[in-house]
């Protein structure tokens, strides 16, 4: 399967961030989706997040940096800095803020993610 950036369908198109995702790679690829998530320099996803377990995204990523600096903090409170060309793996428990706009690329176990999805958008009232 391959798919264009544009291709991808907008799963949340919200001020300073858009997330594009494909969930239906079926079974060669277990219940994983891809992610294009771009995000304006200043974006934090904590506000977003409030209400979720610990509230903290709930869902593991790994993913690639294609542009940008990314501040991850994780629920013991320790932080790491993601940033251009950058791979990664972020488990369950954390929030995201963006220093620098970024581009990023996600693959996420979906029974996880998208419940993590459903909840911004509900926060945003889309």
């Amino acid at each position: 399967m391959h798919l264009s950036k544009t291709d991808v369908p907008v799963r949340i198109d919200a001020p300073g961030a858009v997330a594009r995702q494909q969930t239906d790679f079926g079974a060669a690829f277990g219940v994983m989706g891809a992610e294009y998530f771009s995000m304006a320099a200043g974006a934090d996803l904590a506000p977003l997040l409030e209400g979720l377990h610990g509230d903290v995204c709930n869902s593991a990523h790994w993913g690639y940096v294609i542009s940008g600096d990314v501040t991850v903090t994780y629920q013991d409170g320790s932080t790491e800095q993601c940033v251009t060309s950058d791979l990664f793996h972020w488990p369950a428990g954390h929030s995201v803020r963006v220093e620098e706009d970024a581009e990023l690329i996600l693959f996420s176990p979906q029974s996880e993610h998208s419940p993590v999805l459903d909840h911004i958008k509900t926060k945003l009232g889309v």
